[in-house]
């Protein structure tokens, strides 16, 4: 990525299993990315189009910071499929089969899983109603909203409903609702899980700011988490999503999340 011509920003196009992300690197530059940029990036017909935007930064902390932005113009602290994306390309750059990364949810993680597989480290999760956050005092385990989901911070809220069929879920209709629910006061992302064999789970994503996307990396680790507490799988469960399937392990270092990256093309958007 090369910043010489200020009139162009150059990006990288990445997705894990259909999530896709544009890349901006900003180490060693001035910020160029604002919401306003990032409204008109995700763009899927006037601009490129993106269910998140990563910007990669200089951190005395760690290798690198990622700062993530939503479709909508508005800012996650964490992204999954986008560390894990970034992670194999950095990784990839400078040789090395372990990072370190920070990002407004924290320091996570991340490793060579072999393969073409990337794992990283997502920390643990959030369970308390004022970690999620929640607007009010509640049990997380079964929210007062209907179908009695779970509710799980992973550095973003999250609200996962375990279902007999996930496919049969309206994602759009439901999600929608959901999302801006008052219990929620930072809106949520929201999640369909199915149990369909041994700690194998069926699932489908709405993101919050995004709308329907194919995966979701905190999305996985906050339902693992959630039908881990409920007893319907143990800690280490493989969820099916519209785009393909992660490995989630929940460990006493927190959760980690393993599956395949994709660098599909780079390019200059101009300024």
């Amino acid at each position: 990525m090369n910043m010489q011509n200020q009139s162009y920003l150059p990006f990288v196009k990445m997705h894990g299993l259909g999530n896709d992300f544009v890349v901006v690197d900003e180490r060693g530059i001035t910020p160029r990315v604002d919401a306003t940029l990032a409204i008109a990036i995700a763009d899927r017909h006037r601009g490129v189009g993106f269910d998140q935007l990563a910007v990669l930064s200089d951190t005395p902390n760690a290798d690198v910071h990622l700062t993530f932005w939503n479709s909508d113009g508005s800012l996650s602290a964490a992204c999954g499929n986008a560390t894990r994306c970034i992670a194999r390309f950095l990784m990839d750059e400078t040789g090395r089969d372990a990072l370190t990364i920070t990002t407004d949810r924290g320091t996570l993680y991340a490793r060579d899983a072999v393969d073409g597989l990337t794992s990283v480290n997502m920390g643990h999760p959030q369970l308390r109603w004022d970690e999620v956050p929640l607007a009010y005092e509640v049990d997380t385990l079964s929210l007062p909203i209907d179908g009695t989901p779970v509710a799980t911070g992973m550095g973003n809220p999250h609200c996962t409903f375990f279902v007999d069929d996930a496919e049969a879920i309206d994602l759009a209709a439901r999600g929608a609702e959901v999302e801006y629910d008052p219990l929620y006061p930072e809106r949520t992302n929201v999640q369909f899980a199915s149990l369909i064999g041994p700690d194998h789970l069926r699932m489908r994503v709405w993101e919050r700011g995004v709308g329907v996307t194919l995966a979701s990396g905190s999305s996985s680790c906050a339902t693992a988490v959630a039908a881990a507490r409920r007893g319907i799988t143990g800690r280490k469960v493989q969820i099916d999503l519209d785009g393909g399937t992660l490995h989630i392990d929940w460990r006493d270092d927190g959760v980690w999340m393993t599956g395949p990256t994709a660098h599909v093309f780079d390019g200059q958007w101009r300024l």
